[in-house]
């Protein structure tokens, strides 16, 4: 017991110290692993940087970054083509990136997409800053405006930075992505369920009450809009320090605009950059998916809504590879591509093809279903082609790396905790260079599960005897990787272990307290915003008008989310 306080004790004091030295504040297992291998990492990064001020030099300027991004997917379903042959399709490109560079085989996301994308951006938890849960017009919140980004990180050390396609972090004006670094960006605030917010979306049944004009006048209506949330803007188009504009209409026709649009204007953004020659950072983050755009051609022996967007997606990275050679800056950018959250298999849209390959659960779970996902690393000439990589990374260490790689890690905050963990070493030196053994994975705000190296401890567990805190919630991912199967006896020992990990977890959160996410009027900022658009905050006055609160009362509560169990008499 003393053993385990003084560890409490030691890990708080370094967070203390690092904040004086102006080192970066990392959570609490990081100091605990850095004891143990901080002599080694040294040595390492010293060679690191020799290595990266050779490319430097080769290349005249920092690498380039490009980071794509999409939607719901399980890890294995693609960069594995055996796995594809099995289920009727393949992704020639991006299991190029895989055989060409690494595939990491334990890259951990967020359960959901804004979580994910937040976790990225700053690389911190998105507990941290409220970004936890996802959010649907109108949201009234947002990515907090002093959150720091990797768009701001790397700016600062001249990069250009560019976002295209969804964006999901909010409606307020300081959560815009050009209010967030980026020098350009194309961007929905919201995500890909607006394709249905669309008349076709309520003639078709596919949303329910979404155009009311298209029923009969309802008798008993009283309040107009209601349920709609009128004067959405489905996608801004912005540069930075100027107000951004709607580009084109919220309906389906303009929605499947924005993939279109969005590569053309990356593919112009490495161009343009490339002959400025000038450093970059550009993330992709397509829509991707359609939900009411019929595929009346198959072009896969699968013909689900996920196999034939693979084709579309697939066939950019290809694009997207070739223009980098064509260019000739392969061997100075580095490209990482992965999938947000596992698939949706709760309540899947039908015959879509939402496939869970190895791992149980999907989409909003804490089960490795929902937070491991497929994840490559293609660097021409520095990252050794053919690797498959067993080591533990979180998607916030892509935040710590690329400001590495850019030379802006000088530009990370110190007045926070920084989940992200520098993994340069493991990109150059491969399988084994991890310095991550675990991750806390949130379901929400609410902490649900740690993992600590191939065990798992689940915090939220249908288990009579969790309330006794002695319930069946230990996992061996090697033996059981579908978590069907706890082991309470093999694994007891870990429980102290575990709540030693959480409650250093914990204590850091003390130290440095979680945020909410920022609350405002939505849909600010925008040059050309609609009557509709402009009429939310009127409207919003006229409701709160009888109300014993006002409607900056309303903006400044932060909404409340409890999670339940239920024994449906199983």
């Amino acid at each position: 017991m003393l053993r385990s306080l003084s560890c409490l004790t030691a890990c708080l004091f370094a967070g203390s110290l690092m904040a004086q030295d102006g080192q970066i504040i990392h959570d609490a297992e990081f100091f605990v692993l850095q004891s143990q291998n901080g002599e080694r990492w040294a040595e390492e990064d010293a060679a690191l940087d020799a290595r990266l001020a050779e490319l430097e030099a080769e290349h005249g300027r920092p690498p380039n970054i490009i980071y794509l991004l999409w939607d719901d997917q399980p890890f294995g379903i693609v960069g594995f083509p055996g796995i594809q042959k099995n289920l009727g399709f393949e992704t020639p490109n991006l299991n190029a990136m895989a055989a060409e560079g690494i595939n990491f085989t334990r890259m951990y996301s967020e359960p959901a997409c804004t979580p994910t994308r937040a976790a990225f951006l700053t690389g911190r938890l998105p507990v941290r800053h409220g970004m936890g849960v996802v959010g649907m017009p109108h949201e009234f919140a947002g990515l907090r405006g002093d959150e720091v980004t990797l768009a701001e990180v790397l700016s600062e050390a001249g990069y250009a930075t560019a976002h295209y396609g969804k964006g999901h972090l909010g409606d307020v004006e300081e959560s815009y992505l050009h209010n967030q670094g980026f020098d350009e960006a194309l961007f929905t605030p919201m995500n890909q369920i607006t394709s249905l917010y669309d008349p076709l979306g309520t003639g078709t049944n596919a949303v329910l009450g979404f155009a009311p004009e298209l029923s009969p006048p309802d008798p008993y209506k009283l309040d107009d809009p209601g349920l709609v949330p009128e004067g959405w803007v489905q996608i801004i188009d912005g540069r930075k320090g100027e107000l951004g504009e709607e580009w084109g209409l919220p309906n389906n026709e303009w929605y499947d605009k924005l993939d279109a649009e969005s590569e053309k204007r990356m593919i112009d953004f490495i161009r343009r950059n490339a002959d400025a020659d000038r450093p970059f950072f550009a993330q992709y983050w397509p829509n991707w998916l359609n939900f009411l755009k019929p595929d009346l051609e198959k072009t896969t022996q699968n013909g689900g809504k996920v196999a034939e967007a693979y084709q579309r997606l697939d066939a950019f990275v290809g694009v997207v590879m070739e223009e980098l050679e064509t260019l000739g800056i392969a061997e100075n950018t580095i490209f990482v591509a992965m999938a947000d959250n596992g698939p949706m298999v709760h309540n899947p849209p039908p015959g879509w093809g939402m496939t869970q390959v190895m791992f149980s659960g999907g989409k909003g779970d804490f089960t490795e279903g929902g937070v491991r996902v497929p994840a490559f690393a293609w660097w021409p000439g520095t990252i050794e082609s053919g690797q498959l990589v067993g080591d533990i990374v979180h998607v916030t260490d892509l935040f710590t790396t690329f400001a590495r790689i850019g030379k802006a890690t000088d530009f990370i905050p110190r007045d926070r905790v920084i989940d992200g963990i520098d993994q340069t070493s493991l990109l150059l030196n491969g399988d084994t260079f991890s310095r991550r053994d675990f991750v806390h994975i949130y379901q929400g705000h609410t902490l649900a599960a740690t993992i600590k190296g191939r065990y798992k401890q689940h915090w939220i567990s249908s288990d009579p005897g969790a309330a006794t805190g002695i319930g069946a919630s230990f996992f061996d991912l090697y033996q059981d990787p579908q978590e069907h199967n706890p082991h309470l006896v093999p694994l007891i020992h870990t429980l102290g272990q575990f709540k030693m990990m959480r409650a250093r977890h914990e204590l850091m959160k003390e130290q440095f307290p979680d945020k909410p996410n920022a609350r405002g009027l939505p849909l600010t900022g925008l040059s050309n915003a609609r009557p509709e658009t402009l009429g939310i905050s009127e409207k919003l006055e006229r409701n709160f008008s009888q109300l014993p609160f006002s409607v900056q009362d309303f903006l400044a509560k932060e909404p409340t989310f409890e999670m339940m169990e239920f024994d449906w008499g199983n």
